[in-house]
């Protein structure tokens, strides 16, 4: 069994679903089910007795230990944080809260279990903790892409705190010789991205007949990598990734945010047109946010020439069937945004909802 954190977010979800898609090694999930925790993300496994599923914090050791003990998984990997830039801005402290005392106390606890097994199964065990490549900080146009070895500069709370969870990550390992692995990657799409972030967003709002807002100019670069290449990544780091190792996880697929939300635009004036004009009249351009890392890039040659990953899907491809899942999944897309969701978007962008 391996034992997963935040397995009803974006992420985690499709993690789990691509997991026992491709393997009948049961998974336990464990996941607080906040505003972004989405049980309807795993409803093709409700009766799956292969996924066990448990509510809880991170930050609750007594219950992570009681977990670990009962069902001896092999593997734990992290996935649960607080994500979004924007939400760390206006309220930095749930970040402190889950991204680092919650990394700590499941570090503990995962070095507790680890000590307790026999020698074959404490060699054979993996923490291995997914993390993002905002903890690079920012470069200018020319600069190249993030390395493994690029000095961390977060720049927001967000970044800084998942910065601090990966060096308490690696400290483990040098300090006790826990067995980690760290995946930084960057941007994420897919199915079941919670609709405060871009792609999503975008593609929600233009079908409403919202606006499509913009940061600043827009050129903000990204490079933005298809979920379920994601997932196979972390396969791979978990299968045959060396303890200690930080591995970056890229698309290659470097984007303006502009041209990201224009490109949106081009699919659904294909797909679903409206009656007049071009989803694009929808576009406003709205005033930045602080501190806004202006390009990342992840530098992904490490990944394919040690343990031979590259990403299946180009950014034509993996958007194309981003935004048929939505076009598919109206149902889902009513059901997240509501209650805290719609408040917060009330209340940060005075209904002008943001990206990233």
């Amino acid at each position: 069994m391996i034992f997963v954190t935040g397995g009803a977010g974006f992420i985690g979800a499709n993690f789990v679903l691509d997991w026992l898609a491709q393997s009948d090694e049961p998974v336990l999930n464990y996941d607080k089910l906040t505003y972004a925790g989405n049980l309807n993300n795993l409803a093709s496994l409700k009766n799956d007795k292969r996924h066990v599923f448990v509510q809880g914090d991170i930050n609750d050791s007594a219950q992570l230990c009681a977990l670990l003990f009962e069902y001896q998984p092999r593997a734990i990997l992290h996935f649960a944080a607080e994500s979004h830039v924007d939400r760390s801005i206006t309220g930095p402290a749930a970040f402190v809260t889950t991204n680092i005392n919650g990394t700590f106390e499941l570090l503990e606890a995962a070095r507790t279990y680890w000590l307790s097994l026999e020698d074959d199964a404490r060699a054979d065990f993996r923490f291995l903790h997914v993390s993002t490549d905002e903890v690079y900080g920012t470069l200018g146009p020319d600069d190249a892409a993030f390395s493994e070895t690029t000095p961390y500069a977060p720049n927001s709370p967000y970044s800084a705190s998942k910065a601090a969870s990966d060096h308490l990550v690696r400290a483990y390992h040098h300090t006790y010789g826990l067995p980690v692995l760290t995946t930084n990657c960057s941007n994420n799409y897919g199915p079941y991205h919670f609709p405060e972030k871009l792609i999503p967003l975008i593609i929600t709002n233009a079908r409403a007949g919202k606006d499509l807002p913009v940061y600043g100019d827009g050129l903000q670069v990204r490079d933005w990598l298809y979920v379920t290449d994601h997932c196979a990544a972390i396969r791979r780091v978990l299968e045959a990734g060396k303890p200690g190792e930080t591995y970056n996880v890229g698309g290659w697929n470097e984007q303006t945010n502009l041209s990201v939300v224009h490109t949106i635009c081009e699919l659904l004036d294909e797909l679903q047109p409206k009656a007049e004009g071009s989803y694009k009249d929808q576009i406003k351009h709205i005033t930045d946010r602080p501190g806004h890392d202006r390009r990342y890039a992840i530098d992904a040659r490490k990944l394919e020439r040690e343990l031979g990953w590259k990403p299946k899907e180009n950014f034509t491809t993996g958007l194309k069937k981003t935004v048929a899942w939505y076009m598919a999944n109206d149902v889902w897309t009513k059901q997240v945004q509501s209650g805290e969701y719609l408040q917060w978007v009330a209340q940060q962008y005075n209904e002008d909802e943001v990206e990233e």
